[in-house]
């Protein structure tokens, strides 16, 4: 598999330091060496990566900083009540156009690197009044967000920057509940990039030399452990990349690219043939039957965390119920056999060991 980041950490340090600016002045991809504007410097370019003008309206002024490379809530199609996380979060953008997808009853969590973008992505929550949004600062490739958790993975032309993609998707996947689904508009390579592109760290954070080929992001997707994958090339999007740096023939090397891919929603867990959503309803059935409260709020709880319906989770404890009244029948029907008349002696109890001629269960 190609590299194309020869120092990970000078790679961050120059990304973080490149958008912190873009956060405190309003800006996008390319580059300004040359003291002028940024070439997407404009919150209108998104109109020309998937957005639709009442999109671009719908937003507070400058969560939309025109640094996307598609629309991926557009492919999400996102559902109300849903946990929705955007990876690179930016300003906001398409946190808050998702939030208004997934209403009130949903949540929307955006991660950045940048402290100075998650300032302004939470400045502009406040002002839009977003109660179901909250952004939070951590990498991509460490995310501050728990096992199972999502519905749904945003992300919009940031993956390209990380030096560890392999690891961002592994993370992705870790944080997505089984059934959940990735929607990613990045940029990637359509053949290898030169060695003077990908050691270039402005073309780094121009979303440029760290695209990786088509071949390879598929093989990261897989190994990350995601089905589904389906991977397509915006033909179109080679004049908007031809602005990010002009005369220098990237455009011949890269698209944007609209990534979807999804978790498996019966992953195998540690009973073989039982997947882990039915585990934990046989767990919730169980710990019902022996009356064990804290076992039946664990396990509940981690049934909730894996998708399941509070219908399956009403039904487990039904059937649990049913076998503890089964269990207090049977027991009480022999109590009363045992009452009735002699019967032989056990020689021991539940495998405990004697004392003074008895035995105990502890």
């Amino acid at each position: 598999m190609s590299t194309s980041a020869p120092d990970a950490d000078g790679v961050r340090s120059s990304v973080r330091a490149r958008y912190a600016e873009i956060a405190q002045r309003g800006g996008c991809c390319g580059s300004a060496k040359d003291g002028g504007p940024d070439p997407l410097g404009q919150a209108s370019a998104s109109a020309a990566l998937g957005y639709s003008a009442a999109e671009m309206a719908a937003v507070p002024v400058g969560s939309n900083l025109g640094l996307g490379c598609g629309n991926p809530q557009a492919l999400a199609e996102l559902r109300v009540g849903e946990v929705v996380l955007d990876l690179g979060s930016g300003g906001g953008f398409d946190c808050f156009l998702a939030a208004a997808q997934v209403g009130a009853s949903g949540q929307v969590i955006g991660v950045d690197m940048t402290a100075e973008m998650v300032s302004t992505a939470r400045a502009n929550a406040a002002r839009g009044g977003y109660a179901n949004v909250e952004f939070r600062l951590g990498e991509i490739e460490h995310l501050p967000v728990a096992d199972n958790a999502v519905d749904v993975i945003l992300s919009n032309c940031v993956i390209n920057l990380s030096p560890d993609k392999p690891q961002a998707y592994r993370e992705a996947f870790r944080v997505l509940r089984p059934g959940g689904r990735l929607a990613v508009s990045d940029v990637v390579a359509v053949k290898p990039l030169s060695a003077a592109v990908t050691s270039n760290l402005d073309a780094h954070c121009g979303c440029v030399a760290g695209a990786a080929l088509v071949s390879d992001l598929e093989q990261m997707l897989r190994e990350a452990g995601f089905d589904g994958i389906n991977i397509c090339l915006r033909e179109e999007s080679r004049e908007v990349i031809k602005t990010w740096f002009p005369g220098s023939g990237v455009e011949d090397f890269v698209r944007s690219a609209s990534i979807q891919a999804h978790k498996e929603p019966f992953a195998a867990a540690g009973t073989a043939g039982v997947d882990a959503r039915t585990e934990e309803l046989i767990a919730i059935g169980a710990a019902l039957a022996v009356h064990c409260q804290p076992c039946l709020t664990y396990h509940v709880a981690s049934a909730r965390g894996l998708g399941l319906a509070e219908a399956d989770l009403r039904t487990a404890m039904e059937i649990g119920q049913r076998v503890e009244q089964g269990a207090q029948a049977a027991m009480g029907r022999f109590a009363a056999g045992i009452a009735a008349g002699p019967s032989a002696a056990a020689p021991s109890c539940c495998g405990g060991a004697a004392r003074h001629g008895k035995t105990c269960c502890s």
